[in-house]
């Protein structure tokens, strides 16, 4: 993504909802399984079933089902297939199963990668999550995402994440590897829909010259085939204003950056309603000449302040 941000973690509360909540990543993860187990508590019973009869339908035996039940034990993808079709519920299959992966990598802490470098941090694992997705929705509301950067405004940026994270300076490679995951942008297979907010454009990382250059960028970047560029100006009526910047990919992840992590979204029922933030957002924001006229204005207004 663009940039580097975690700060309290997120729990799963209820089915689909977040609430945030100070506690360490491992415990995250117990209360998040925890909770995984009392929903398929609730299929259980739901089902008319008790923790024997269930066990006896499954092929396994009883404790497992109970270790399962008070997150004691992970449910793997044959578990969850096996419990919803046992509870006719196969349609919670899928919810299910992608509620098992957040679990497991929901919350991606930038400290702990840090320590190794802010190579690290960018990861070879995004490198393959953008490799793999055929269509980007990209919002960002104080930032040029990672994708259009100059090297020259990524550094900058960069820059601070390796003094505040305390992590050692390997800052020419950790731009290298951003500059390098650009060629992502030029593959006729993918698709990049971007939203950024008019801030965006007057939010400096560095000199104004590396400002400069950067607008110069973002407008290179409008001529490209796969990308779409929209800018929700300043003062305008909208219908809704996130709290941070997100992106999506495809239809099965939405990555959101808080201070110090980012944070995965993978449950069918959270990334749809990512992408219908994303459709409000779109629709607020000016697109062809007229988001080219905003670019063009702040550049002009950034010559003139120098």
């Amino acid at each position: 993504m663009s940039s580097i941000s975690a700060a309290p973690r997120l729990k799963p509360c209820g089915r689909s909802r977040y609430r945030t909540v100070s506690i360490s990543p491992s415990s995250a993860a117990k209360q998040a399984q925890q909770a995984l187990g009392a929903r398929m508590r609730e299929i259980r019973k739901d089902a008319g079933l008790s923790g024997r009869e269930l066990a006896a339908a499954t092929g396994q035996h009883f404790t497992r089902v109970s270790k399962i039940e008070h997150g004691v034990q992970a449910p793997d993808d044959a578990d969850i297939r096996n419990w919803c079709h046992a509870c006719g519920a196969d349609d919670q299959i899928a919810d299910l199963i992608a509620t098992v992966r957040a679990v497991e990598s929901a919350y991606l802490e930038f400290r702990r990668q840090s320590r190794d470098g802010m190579k690290r941090v960018l990861g070879a694992h995004t490198l393959a999550l953008y490799e793999r997705t055929r269509m980007f929705r990209i919002y960002e509301h104080n930032v040029i995402p990672g994708l259009f950067q100059t090297a020259a405004y990524c550094a900058a940026m960069l820059s601070f994440w390796i003094r505040l994270l305390d992590a050692p300076n390997d800052l020419d490679a950790a731009v290298a590897a951003r500059m390098e995951r650009q060629k992502v942008i030029y593959d006729p297979a993918k698709h990049f829909t971007v939203v950024l907010e008019e801030q965006a454009l007057r939010t400096w990382f560095g000199t104004a010259e590396v400002q400069a250059g950067q607008i110069g960028r973002l407008l290179e970047m409008m001529s490209v085939p796969t990308v779409s560029l929209g800018i929700i100006p300043l003062n305008t009526e909208r219908t809704g204003v996130p709290p941070a910047g997100f992106w999506i990919f495809d239809e099965g992840l939405a990555a959101v950056e808080i201070p110090t992590a980012s944070i995965e979204v993978t449950r069918p029922d959270e990334v749809d309603l990512y992408v219908r933030m994303f459709d409000y957002l779109n629709a607020a924001a000016v697109h062809g000449a007229a988001a080219r006229r905003l670019i063009v204005r702040a550049l002009r207004e950034l010559q003139l302040a120098q």
